[in-house]
């Protein structure tokens, strides 16, 4: 007994320190893609100065041959009559020329510097760039790792009907929250963050500006920096209604759609979506209306991202003891006979109906769009008084 008890401790001992080391591992590929991202975003930033002074320095290069031409013709017509001009300016129009010509020469010589550095930032960034994507998969794997070996797997595992199914289950879940988390870090990193630093940026070319240009470009500049810092608020506020809908608390399940379907409509111009509400709608407690208005924006989310559809229709049909719901798009559709290993989102409707004790149906094919029923029953128990 005693030697199983140390083989056991022994073995706990190995496991502890291996999590250990790869949770560390973890934290080290991570360090390293946020040192990768913070290098990127000032290359960016330089890169966007480079490309204005190279802009310059091409404007001011081509007044400079401008004027070296001008200068060479007035020297040989000097040369050509010397007898014509004084000596002084004779002199001048030698000066003037080679003036022009060494300062066109240092012109050529900074657009050369210029474009030299500004390729070499674009390789950089492109390496940076793939630097930053593996590292994000190598810490979303870890993380998966890490979180399947330390996660009680018995409570999931009740549910299933093997040990097969518990793990492929279990593993679904843990990548399905990294990926949302992943999700998240882009939306922040790509929207309100990439607009922030855009707004440093040309908040420090305003003053600049208004010493070259004056008054009337840099009022100009200001402008689209109020435009960048709205968009950054716009973001911000979309980002934290997908987390959670707080109107749906207050107002219901009907206006909250109507909300979000507005809301979808502004940032996607191009889309439109027709809503429909008919009978009378019931309050119902939390779970039951979060799980509701979820999966109504998995499905237009599908519609959008997936189905490229640029029309889609939401009916909701309130009965007496059902709720009955179709969502309908004229997007591209898909083959429902191909089985899809990454198609997750489906899988969590069922799960979602499944726990609102109702039925989905999916009809849907190759260049048809795809059409989504759900049929929910209205339990007493649910009922918010």
């Amino acid at each position: 007994m005693a030697e199983k008890t140390i083989d056991i401790q022994s073995l706990e001992h190995i496991f502890d320190n291996m999590v250990n080391v790869m949770d560390q591992s973890k934290n080290d590929i991570f360090t390293i893609s946020e040192q990768s991202r913070q290098a990127f975003q000032e290359m960016q930033n330089e890169l966007g100065i480079i490309k204005e002074e190279i802009s310059r320095v091409i404007t001011e290069g081509d007044y400079l041959e401008d004027m070296t031409r001008h200068s060479r013709r007035r020297l040989a017509d000097v040369s050509k009559n010397f007898m014509k001009f004084s000596e002084e300016e004779v002199r001048k129009a030698y000066e003037t020329a080679n003036d022009l010509l060494v300062r066109l020469s240092i012109n050529r010589m900074e657009e050369k510097q210029l474009r030299v550095r500004r390729d070499e930032l674009d390789r950089r960034i492109a390496a940076l760039l793939d630097t930053i994507e593996r590292a994000d998969q190598l810490v979303n794997q870890v993380t998966t790792v890490i979180t399947y070996l330390t996660s009680d797997l018995k409570k999931v595992g009740e549910a299933l009907e093997s040990a097969r199914q518990k793990q492929d289950f279990a593993i679904q879940i843990i990548q399905a929250q990294e990926d949302e988390r992943k999700r998240l870090s882009r939306d922040i990193h790509d929207g309100p963050a990439q607009m922030l630093a855009n707004v440093l940026l040309r908040s420090g070319l305003i003053e600049r500006t208004y010493t070259e240009k004056g008054p009337v470009e840099a009022l100009s500049e200001l402008n689209q920096l109020k435009e960048m810092v709205r968009n950054a608020l716009l973001e911000v506020r979309r980002i934290i209604y997908d987390l959670r809908p707080m109107a749906l608390d207050d107002l219901g399940l009907i206006p909250t759609l109507r909300k979000y379907v507005s809301t979808v409509m502004e940032y996607e111009k191009d889309v439109t979506i027709h809503f429909m509400n008919n009978g009378t709608e019931k309050r119902f407690e939390s779970n039951f209306e979060v799980g509701i208005f979820r999966l109504v924006q998995e499905c237009i989310s599908n519609a959008l991202k997936h189905g490229n559809s640029r029309d889609v229709w939401v009916k909701v049909e309130w009965l007496r003891d059902t709720m009955n719901i179709v969502v309908k798009d004229n997007g591209k559709g898909f083959d429902q006979n191909q089985t899809k290993e990454k198609s997750f989102g489906i899988i969590g409707m069922r799960e979602r109906i499944e726990l609102l004790k109702g039925e989905m149906k999916i009809i849907s094919s190759i260049g048809n769009g795809t059409t989504v029923f759900f049929r929910v029953p209205l339990l007493e128990t649910n009922l918010v008084e």
